[in-house]
């Protein structure tokens, strides 16, 4: 079977629009007393798959919703390929935007639901039919043009709300969690068809979600929003291996989360501070980061006992106590459990995987 990547149809370069860059600046949101998104700084590059990240209410919907112009900003600035575009009503933004509900026709067809923006901006008739065909071809859905809504899938639904998007040729695509209403494993498939279309069209792709795994599977950019504002944006990579606070450092996968008060000298906290040193004694630990051995080992700089063991098939994850008021997680890869619930462990560290954080806990 065929990737999706492969699957889709060539795009005509020079029938698209340069993707363009997002920056905000001070942007803020308020409802009387109450603050939805308080001062906003966050730069987006052209063409990069940005996906902004939090657990509801932080106010990640509520900056797509100003940068889309469908919320007023009661501060602060959007620019949009340098120009600002804060009093520019939604329908004159060079952004398009897929909504949770997709609010598709019902009475049009999959091939009238895509060409209804071109027909509005008053394209020819000859342009619509073959811009629409194009479309439909990327998504994969050229052979149900003429189905009716409901004839489709949930899948097949979201690549029609993404199509009849991408028809007004954005320059930026928002889109506010798309994918919440599918189930797991269509979900991953459209994960993938998303990803694939967004490199295909290189269009500047912001994604909210409140879902770990979805961002970091598609996106170039991971912004993680806290309390209406940003915690910390970068790369995948870099904000799930090197976290600023613990609040990124849960949020993003497991993580081990050793905080030590000045009179703390348990084995694990005494080699942290020789090894990775901080200034208010935190640090994040990714599970996959620690290393199990026997006890009789004497390299481990930690000691431990294996409170339990879970066996995933792929992993096996243990919990292990080490003197910690929370046994310390390690995720081991393997088919089977080499130690069981009660066996005494010694624990490897990397201290190149050990991050000190900013914060302490609340």
């Amino acid at each position: 079977m065929s990737s999706p990547v492969k699957a889709l149809r060539p795009v005509q370069a020079d029938t698209r629009p340069e993707p363009q860059g997002v920056t905000l600046r001070g942007l803020r949101k308020t409802y009387g007393t109450a603050v939805a998104v308080g001062g906003v700084d966050l730069d987006i590059e052209a063409g990069r798959f940005a996906a902004i990240l939090g657990p509801s209410g932080c106010g990640k919907s509520t900056v797509l919703g100003m940068i889309g112009g469908f919320v007023e900003p009661s501060d602060g600035d959007i620019v949009i390929g340098g120009r600002s575009i804060v009093g520019v009503p939604p329908e004159r933004r060079p952004t398009a935007m897929v909504f949770q509900t997709l609010a598709l026709f019902p009475h049009l067809t999959v091939a009238g639901n895509v060409a209804f923006g071109l027909r509005v901006r008053g394209v020819r008739r000859g342009v619509v039919a073959e811009q629409t065909r194009e479309l439909l071809d990327l998504v994969r859905l050229g052979p149900l043009a003429e189905r009716r809504i409901s004839e489709l899938s949930g899948g097949q639904q979201q690549r029609v709300a993404i199509a009849r998007a991408l028809a007004v040729e954005p320059a930026v695509l928002l889109l506010d969690e798309p994918l919440s209403a599918l189930d797991a494993q269509l979900r991953k498939q459209m994960q993938l068809e998303l990803r694939a279309i967004q490199q295909r069209t290189a269009t500047t792709f912001i994604y909210v979600t409140h879902d770990q795994e979805e961002a970091m599977s598609m996106a170039d950019q991971i912004v993680v929003m806290r309390d209406g504002a940003v915690e910390q944006a970068g790369s995948p990579l870099e904000v799930y291996t090197r976290p600023r606070t613990e609040f990124v450092a849960r949020f993003l996968g497991d993580a081990n989360v050793v905080s030590a008060s000045p009179g703390d000298f348990t084995p694990i906290v005494r080699w942290l501070r020789s090894e990775v040193p901080s200034a208010d004694g935190q640090w994040a630990i990714r599970p996959e980061a620690v290393t199990l051995v026997d006890e009789s080992e004497t390299a481990a700089p930690v000691q431990g006992r294996v409170a339990r063991a879970t066996y995933y098939g792929a992993t096996v994850r243990y919990e292990v106590e080490v003197g910690l008021d929370e046994p310390l997680v390690v995720v081991v890869a393997g088919e089977h459990s080499p130690w069981q619930a009660g066996a005494a462990v010694g624990v490897g560290l990397d201290p190149r995987r050990v991050v000190a954080l900013q914060d302490r806990p609340a």
